[in-house]
């Protein structure tokens, strides 16, 4: 059953009001908690343990190898869980029956209902990381330690593989757009190029 009530202007506003608020609490509370705590927790594990492994232990193979697994955990979670959760965005490839391999990134619509606050945990984290490890690379360089060098590099490949696959589902349509008229200019700029040298053999 329904009842038709009436009414005034100034309570309108008010529940307008209500709902934005509403909106803007949703917006600045974590939706998923779990996934961002593991959305940092592997990564920070990495560096930790770069950091103060050789404190634990004198074996370079048990260092190496423990660092390896949280990269290699913190790199699966983000590409397949916290970056779909997060922040509505998703890469991956396909091979498709010729053998071709695609690179796909994907960004999810609407996106009204996403926290903010876990929207700056997933840039931040997915940023800052790949900074510290640059960091750590060129210490590595300068002390000629190239053995914890090889570490870094394998660091370096697994996050900002990441750190560039959010970036193309964030922007890629943009990205898309530039490449073709890259493409399409640099296509006519080969065709002057090779039509002034033939009219100049002539």
């Amino acid at each position: 059953m329904f009842f038709q009530t009436t009414v005034d202007d100034t309570e309108d506003v008010a529940l307008d009001f209500g709902s934005e608020e509403e909106a803007e609490k949703r917006r600045r509370r974590l939706r998923h908690p779990v996934a961002t705590i593991f959305h940092l927790l592997f990564r920070v594990s990495a560096i930790v343990s770069y950091l103060f492994c050789g404190w634990f232990s004198n074996s370079f193979i048990i260092c190496f190898v423990l660092i390896i697994v949280f990269l290699s955990m913190d790199f699966w979670t983000v590409k397949n869980v916290t970056g779909r959760l997060m922040v509505g965005l998703r890469w991956w490839n396909h091979v498709d029956e010729d053998g071709k391999s695609h690179w796909i990134f994907e960004s999810r619509k609407g996106k009204t209902n996403e926290s903010a606050v876990e929207s700056r945990i997933f840039w931040l984290g997915l940023i800052i990381c790949p900074v510290i490890w640059v960091a750590f690379m060129f210490a590595s360089l300068f002390s000629l330690s190239f053995k914890w060098f090889m570490v870094v590099c394998i660091a370096l490949g697994l996050t900002g593989a990441n750190l560039y696959g959010y970036i193309r589902c964030k922007v890629g349509a943009k990205k898309k757009l530039s490449a073709v008229a890259t493409s399409f200019l640099g296509q006519q700029l080969l065709k002057t190029a090779t039509s002034a040298m033939t009219t100049e053999q002539k």
